[in-house]
């Protein structure tokens, strides 16, 4: 087999199907192919054999194969899913659509188009790939809790593919707590996903949306080379959100993606375009908001409940059972999950299109 061959992983319970898939693909293309006949085992088969491509029949035993692409996708949601069926309804392919499949092909299925499917999501996929270990994210919270709060799931998936990770909290969120305990739980929580912590100490409720907020911002840029941004939404109630998020526009205009968060003060205005996947990061973010003990009792909306709910909800308009939401300012390098009503075709992403 050719050095870097793409790996396909086929699951096709029709064996004379699964032949010709196999061997069209390894003479064709030079890939490396493993063939399931049912989708038993399919979640540890992907983690092993770390396909670059994934093709399944619709019609499995005991199985959908619109399941195995929504597990697939929960899994790693910029692994690319081709669809086959001999069925070419409408419906068959308006839902494989809707469950994100990235192409959709009915048998009988030419060489030359599973050729050529197979070959240019393979490349899609292994691009995002390469651009993943080259990105850094950096988040900017205007307090404590802001950003664990907003995107903790997200960051957790990126920080699970090796994104390096920069949390930049603007104040001490004195009005909300003790600064010094405020600053021991921002540490703490930037631990758990290996994030580096830059904690400043502008005035809590007063923050301004020029200097020195903006040159703040425009140093740390600087200093990691982010290629995607999470901050505040312009939609915020709150004065400081609202002032975090116009010096985050200037002073990051030179960094490809930027994504704006909810917070509990967003109002009806906030609308978010992608809805990352986080039901694996759950526990984490979790984890991330009890970092901050001191809020307890003070904060409803750090509540598991609270947080549950929301993810929960932001659920409808995405995939999986729990996401967070986004708003997009611009996203030339990919965010890094899926997160709008169709699949990442760039990747949080991962992250989540990554994300």
């Amino acid at each position: 087999m050719l050095e870097g061959a793409l790996r396909v992983l086929v699951i096709e319970d029709d064996a004379d199907v699964a032949l010709y898939t196999r061997t069209v693909l390894e003479k064709r293309a030079a890939c490396q192919v493993l063939v399931l006949a049912s989708a038993d085992g399919v979640a540890e088969v992907v983690a092993e054999f770390a396909p670059d491509v994934v093709i399944t029949d619709v019609e499995l035993p005991g199985s959908s194969g619109l399941d195995i692409l929504e597990e697939t996708h929960r899994r790693d949601p910029d692994l690319p899913v081709i669809v086959m069926t001999a069925h070419a309804s409408v419906d068959y392919a308006v839902r494989a659509l809707r469950d994100r499949a990235d192409e959709f092909l009915t048998k009988p299925v030419s060489s030359a188009d599973l050729v050529a499917a197979v070959t240019r999501l393979g490349a899609r996929a292994r691009a995002a790939a390469a651009q993943r270990r080259q990105r850094t994210i950096l988040a900017i919270g205007a307090h404590p809790d802001d950003v664990e709060l907003g995107v903790g799931g997200i960051l957790a998936a990126h920080a699970a593919v090796g994104d390096p990770i920069v949390i930049l909290t603007l104040s001490r969120g004195a009005r909300g707590g003790e600064a010094d305990d405020r600053q021991d739980e921002s540490l703490a929580a930037a631990e758990l996903v290996g994030a580096r912590l830059f904690l400043e100490d502008l005035e809590d409720t007063r923050i301004p949306n020029a200097d020195p907020t903006v040159a703040i911002i425009e140093r740390v840029v600087a200093e990691v080379k982010p290629s995607i941004i999470y901050t505040h939404s312009r939609n915020d109630r709150h004065q400081d959100h609202r002032a975090v998020h116009e010096a985050s526009l200037v002073a990051t205009r030179s960094v490809p993606t930027v994504a704006c968060y909810q917070s509990p003060s967003s109002t009806v205005e906030f609308r978010p375009s992608r809805f990352v996947p986080i039901d694996g990061q759950l526990e984490t973010k979790l984890a991330l908001l009890r970092c901050f003990a001191s809020q307890s009792g003070i904060r409803s909306y750090l509540e598991p409940d609270f947080v549950l709910a929301g993810t929960r909800y932001w659920s409808r308009f995405g995939r999986g059972e729990h996401c967070e939401p986004l708003e997009i300012v611009r996203d030339s390098a990919g965010i890094g999950a899926p997160l709008d009503g169709t699949r990442s075709r760039s990747r949080i992403t991962q992250v989540g299109e990554e994300l």
